[in-house]
């Protein structure tokens, strides 16, 4: 992921601190919803909905959302997602956005608290 020619610039560079900055700025949106809140995973910024995984934010300066995983394979097929595979093991469903793209981001983003909530939903 940190080598690819969808991002702004290298991941230490103006291009990573917009994409962080977009980040920051779109999951502050989400945290109206008291169910939703700011968290840690693998060491990187990551956003919950009632302890289910929503979003993160990783060094290669990609959006990375859990969404069901026939939206991860049209994502992945269509060239606005890669495969999100830390240490080489593939999530079915989650899905890496590296193109820093405020209406893709906001979009997929909705996406991920729905599917959260669904899963959220269906747990109980």
């Amino acid at each position: 992921m940190t080598n690819n020619p969808k991002h702004t610039s290298s991941p230490t560079g103006p291009g990573e601190d917009a994409a962080r900055a977009l980040y920051d700025d779109l999951t502050d949106d989400l945290l109206y919803d008291p169910a939703i809140g700011r968290a840690t995973m693998m060491g990187y910024p990551c956003v919950r909905l009632a302890g289910q995984f929503v979003a993160s934010y990783d060094k290669a300066g990609c959006l990375i959302v859990k969404l069901p995983s026939h939206r991860v394979t049209e994502l992945i097929t269509a060239g606005s997602g890669e495969p999100f595979a830390p240490a080489g093991k593939v999530f079915r469903e989650w899905v890496a956005i590296p193109t820093v793209d405020r209406r893709l981001w906001e979009s997929v983003l909705a996406e991920a608290v729905t599917f959260a909530r669904k899963n959220l939903n269906d747990s109980r």
